[in-house]
């Protein structure tokens, strides 16, 4: 081959290269360049609620990590269905996330006959946040349950008034609500459920004895300790960490009730594989932010697990959990 036509095909090729990098410039710059404006984190959760708590907690660290401003919008209702379909349908930039809770994500598409999302359709495990025991409480000055100081106390009553113990979740299908009905069906007894719009406005009405008896999250724990409510009972196998003289579900004579709930960050689906790295860098950051764990510690026990780790545990999750509802037979009304 002569020098002039190798210098031909050298240009060739240069120029051939040229074309394909200038093609794949500006996606390459663009994830490069993630973030170029504020994100959002959306929670289907009022403010005050365990999820709202989540958000708040990671928002600072992912701003110092990133250089933007990092936004929590509340768009309560539904059971968290609300949130979750808005993020559903955002546009796959990273720029639109969703903090839920395991209800929405395991156990919502599997009651609901009707719902605008779908968890493996629709979202990308980030990481899931936290993890937590649901903390049976009640008020002690409902003169309704006088004299009650466990678990067993409280099934005593319920077996004497079918029916007349209420027990209050932050809405239809809630995960609070499926664990009550659980412990309905094992010990036999007949309580009712009054669903309220959100956990928070849940608890309000067990301090205002609207209701009997609740499954609350650990942000109660300051209710606790002030003697506002009395905790009967965990729902996980181990005692809570901030409540160590409040025995589990197991230990008050229900063997195999081991309940938690967690807490976590999702993305739109097709959202590009760097641009959640560098999400889940930054949410892992909070670690590093004596401000953002404590915020987290609040809530549960601090996680931050990797995506794939998440998906395995939301695809055992909602098997699991399809399992006790066709079990325990529960059904919305």
């Amino acid at each position: 081959m002569s020098t002039s036509e190798m210098n031909h095909r050298r240009a060739l090729l240069g120029a051939s290269l040229a074309t394909l990098a200038a093609a794949a410039t500006p996606s390459v710059r663009a994830q490069a360049a993630f973030p170029t404006k504020p994100i959002r984190l959306i929670t289907g959760f009022p403010a005050g609620s365990a999820t709202d708590g989540i958000c708040r907690a990671i928002a600072e660290p992912m701003r110092q990590k990133l250089g933007q401003p990092v936004i929590v919008e509340n768009r309560a209702g539904a059971n968290g269905a609300l949130g979750a379909a808005e993020v559903a349908r955002a546009t796959p930039d990273g720029y639109t996330l969703l903090v839920t809770n395991s209800s929405s994500i395991v156990v919502n598409p599997q009651l609901y006959k009707k719902i605008s999302y779908l968890p493996e359709r629709d979202f990308i495990p980030i990481t899931m946040a936290i993890q937590a025991p649901f903390i049976m409480t009640i008020n002690p000055a409902n003169e309704r349950l006088a004299g009650v100081n466990s678990v067993a106390d409280l099934v005593a009553i319920a077996r004497a008034k079918p029916g007349q113990i209420t027990f209050g979740s932050g809405g239809p299908g809630n995960l609070a609500h499926l664990s009550f009905e659980m412990i309905n069906n094992r010990v036999g007894i007949k309580t009712t459920h009054v669903p309220y719009k959100s956990g928070v406005l849940a608890q309000i009405g067990v301090l205002g004895k609207e209701i009997d008896v609740l499954l609350d999250t650990p942000n109660t724990v300051p209710n606790v300790k002030s003697g506002k409510l009395k905790a009967l009972a965990v729902t996980t196998a181990t005692r809570w960490r901030d409540l160590p003289d409040v025995p589990t579900m197991i230990e008050a004579g229900y063997p195999g009730f081991d309940v938690s709930f967690w807490l976590g960050v999702f993305a739109p689906a097709q959202t590009p594989p760097a641009v959640l790295q560098a999400l889940y860098a930054a949410i892992r950051s909070s670690r590093d932010d004596p401000a953002a764990l404590q915020g987290l510690n609040a809530q549960g026990t601090v996680e931050l697990t990797e995506p794939q780790a998440f998906a395995t545990r939301i695809k055992a999750e909602t098997a699991l959990w399809g399992e006790v509802i066709r079990r325990e037979n529960i059904q919305l009304d």
